[in-house]
């Protein structure tokens, strides 16, 4: 055994699975959709409105467009911005596949810029390299929780001429360099998907300036100049225009009564990411054949994915093998993100190769996302350092 490694725990094996990412709902949330359900308006009305504001308030942000997710918050975001047929958008390579299906669907061309390789966040030098005539925006993602390097990010945007869109996806509540993520750029959509720090089940929340939020919120909904909560209340009226072809892309009201419990309870909820993920430093830094995800001393990360990187050259297996063994012991994972470029209609229509994007690719074939949501205990906690340290020395080379 090395040195640097850490004995294997003892500990017996779970007996049940151990899921990756269940959602935190409480009786709170469940009384809250009850009420909702029991009231006069279930889509988009009052408690959405609620919801936009003190999302809004929380992340001192001007203005706050509730959506049905993160995806539909960036469409709207570059429609509402005018990007389409001709123009380019760079982004990451290291994401979900929403962050650039949206930019093919305004016709506009992806161009991908490599990742950081401590972060795995889109790197401003790259995307220097990547800026051409055509360039219309910059789309960071903000991957795992932790804020891309945003200062030279929105320096090359003022040099450009350049619009900003925060992937803000899994960044609630990171900051960066004291400032809320999310409240950087020119726009930025934040998923309430059920894996995220604060759900909604389904949904999201585009924010921006009051002037953007206020063309995002014509385009979200069929592209009328009124809303159905303005033209049914009391002092609505029955009359409305189509100004421009727009979306279905609203939240519920049953939606956003879970939204603001989950925002009352956010920080305590953080508070637990953070213990477990304190244990998960403390342990795994031991281990020689792991490398842990970092903390960059101006930012303060989300913690919504805790992504392990395997030191394969001191393991005789590799990650997938690696998952199996962990499934085997009753531990759920998952692996965040299988890169745009490798994807075979990106691939194929602009002839991406893998290594075209060398430290996406290569950091992609050794990362495993573990369990990390605030309902796991300490022996839970406990069971995912065992399974993983048991691994390592088991298949240490």
């Amino acid at each position: 055994m090395s040195a640097n490694t850490a004995p294997a725990v003892s500990r017996p094996r779970r007996t049940t699975f151990l899921s990756f990412s269940p959602p935190s709902i409480t009786e709170a949330e469940i009384e809250a959709v009850v009420n909702t359900l029991r009231s006069d308006w279930i889509t988009t009305g009052p408690k959405t409105k609620r919801f936009e504001t003190e999302f809004a308030a929380y992340l001192s942000a001007p203005a706050a467009l509730a959506v049905n997710s993160c995806t539909a918050g960036l469409h709207v975001a570059l429609v509402a911005s005018g990007i389409g047929p001709g123009d380019e958008v760079i982004t990451t390579p290291m994401t979900f596949c929403s962050s650039v299906n949206v930019i093919e669907h305004v016709h506009a061309t992806p161009v991908l810029a490599d990742v950081e390789p401590d972060t795995l966040t889109l790197d401003p030098a790259r995307v220097a390299e990547a800026i051409t005539p055509r360039t219309k925006a910059i789309l960071p993602v903000h991957f795992a929780g932790h804020p891309a390097d945003m200062a030279p990010i929105m320096e090359l945007a003022r040099q450009h001429n350049l619009l900003v869109i925060e992937d803000a996806a899994h960044s609630l509540p990171a900051s960066y360099r004291g400032q809320r993520v999310g409240t950087i750029g020119d726009f930025a959509s934040f998923s309430f998907y059920a894996t995220k720090n604060l759900t909604t089940a389904e949904g999201g929340m585009l924010v921006g300036s009051p002037d953007a939020i206020d063309r995002a919120r014509v385009i979200s909904l069929h592209g009328m100049n009124r809303d159905a909560w303005k033209r049914y209340s009391a002092e609505g009226s029955w009359y409305y225009e189509v100004i421009t072809p727009g979306f279905k892309y609203n939240m519920t009201d049953i939606q956003a009564a879970i939204g603001l419990v989950q925002l009352e309870r956010l920080a305590e909820m953080q508070q637990r990411r953070r213990e477990i993920v304190a244990q998960y430093q403390q342990a795994f830094s031991q281990v020689d054949a792991l490398q842990t995800p970092v903390e960059r001393p101006e930012a303060e990360s989300a913690w919504h994915l805790y992504v392990l990187r395997l030191s394969l050259d001191r393991l005789t297996i590799n990650r997938a093998a690696f998952i199996e063994q962990l499934k085997a012991r009753q531990i759920g994972t998952s692996v965040h993100f299988i890169p745009i470029h490798l994807h075979p209609y990106y691939r194929d229509k602009y002839g991406w190769k893998p290594d075209d994007f060398p430290v996406a690719y290569q950091e992609y074939q050794r990362t495993i996302s573990l369990p990390l949501y605030p309902g796991l205990t300490d022996n839970d906690v406990a069971d995912v350092i065992a399974a993983v340290t048991d691994i390592c020395e088991e298949f240490r080379r």
